[in-house]
């Protein structure tokens, strides 16, 4: 969340700086925030005022009683002001709780250098690869997996729902084949800690990293033990550390983490729902780290190039696109968007977002470091990145890699965890 102090100071500079994410309804609430803030602090005041004329009174009544005095006055006086602590006490906690409500409700605050605009201000800073020009037509990756028996979509959707793929055979193959290759890069190459986080998430968690309360319609809940299945690993990964102090000279600290992921994509109906582009249920591969705050810009760009080193070594052509400000998701203060070319669908398809997150989610899940022993705690920044999510790259692997004959080729960097570099089709 936001820091309120930051908003007490500064309401114009808050307000400007939201109203980038092109939300209209987002200075309403900060204008509640404020009169609730002041609201607040007046009671504190009054409980305050009264508790010392508490304290004073208290006194009174000792000193009548050690000289044999009649305090009957006083007594009912203090009586009366301890009805109206009370009541005050209340009153301050039921604002308590509006200022939370408001506070949980405003996203971040994009980063100064992040482009204004929506969508289309988005900016692409940087492109690797060459897409693929095939000398042949074409086929998307739902008609090739098919034809290589890699995944049975129909069947899929007959056990659970639309959305939900089953993979078969060599398909189920190259998802594990996936896994333990980024898992392996991430882990030796890059420092990452691996975790295997529990699936289920109870609702601080959610609330921790953002996901609660702006996007429950987005959630598979299991409402009867009040737990959720993870949208993505960021949420198991980044609580582990909910509510700690950590040691600066830890830091910065990275896990790495792989999970399926689960999410409604509510509003999203009948968008590309062929094949693997949009799905209910999906593996990825997930990338989270917690740093000091001065070196959260380095380890942004740091962290986006770990997602990079996966797409280079399998040969995939990708771009990195900056997000604009009306563009970049709640909880992120900056976002990359790693998008890969798909041959067959003729798209750019993102497949991973690389995100910083400044003290925004610390803040809310308590995350605290010391940069010496015996210092103040101060909120750490998180990061987190797909590093990277598997439907769509697998979708690039089929579609450019599909040869004349029907046979798909993988990149080298596969084969030993596959057994082979050449998908071909069914007899």
């Amino acid at each position: 969340m936001i820091d309120l102090k930051r908003l007490r100071q500064d309401p114009d500079g808050v307000r400007a700086a939201l109203a980038r994410r092109l939300d209209p309804a987002l200075n309403g609430a900060v204008d509640e925030l404020l009169v609730l803030d002041r609201r607040r602090r007046d009671l504190l005041t009054r409980v305050e005022a009264l508790k010392a004329e508490r304290n004073a009174a208290n006194e009174e009544v000792a000193r009548r009683k050690r000289a044999r005095e009649s305090a009957d006055d006083l007594m009912a006086g203090l009586k009366a002001s301890g009805e109206s602590v009370k009541a005050l006490d209340a009153e301050i906690r039921d604002v308590d709780e509006g200022i939370e409500a408001l506070l949980l409700g405003l996203p971040n605050i994009p980063l100064p250098d992040v482009p204004d605009g929506d969508a289309t201000a988005n900016i692409v800073l940087r492109a690797w690869g060459t897409p693929p020009a095939l000398a042949f037509s074409s086929k998307p990756h739902w008609e090739l997996g098919a034809d290589l028996g890699l995944f049975d979509l129909p069947r899929g959707a007959k056990v659970t729902g639309s959305g939900f793929p089953l993979f078969t055979g060599m398909g189920a193959r190259l998802v594990r084949a996936l896994a333990n290759f980024m898992l392996d890069v991430h882990t030796r190459e890059h420092g990452y800690i691996e975790v295997a986080p529990p699936l289920l998430v109870n609702r601080d968690s959610l609330e921790a990293t953002g996901q609660l309360p702006k996007f429950e319609e987005e959630l598979y809940g299991v409402p009867r033990d009040a737990f959720h299945l993870l949208p993505t690993a960021e949420v198991p990964v980044t609580n582990i550390h909910r509510d700690e102090i950590l040691d600066g000279a830890d830091l910065p600290r990275g896990y790495v983490a792989f999970t399926p992921c689960f999410r409604r994509e509510a509003g999203a109906h009948g968008k590309d729902t062929r094949g693997l582009i949009r799905v209910h249920q999906f593996d990825k591969v997930e990338l989270v780290r917690f740093t000091r705050p001065e070196d959260s810009p380095a380890e942004h760009e740091r962290m986006t190039g770990h997602a990079e080193t996966i797409l280079q070594r399998l040969g995939l052509p990708y771009r990195v696109v900056a997000l604009s400000a009306g563009d970049t998701g709640f909880a992120s203060a900056r976002t990359y968007d790693l998008e890969v070319w798909a041959a067959g669908v003729g798209a750019w398809l993102e497949v991973s977002s690389s995100s910083t997150f400044t003290d925004f989610q610390a803040r809310r899940a308590k995350i605290r470091f010391r940069s010496a022993a015996g210092a103040k705690p101060e909120f750490v920044h998180t990061l987190n990145a797909s590093g990277v999510a598997f439907p769509r790259t697998i979708i690039a692997l089929l579609e450019n890699g599909q040869q004349a004959d029907g046979a798909v080729v993988l990149p080298d960097a596969l084969a030993p965890y596959l057994g082979t570099d050449r998908l071909a089709p069914r007899a």
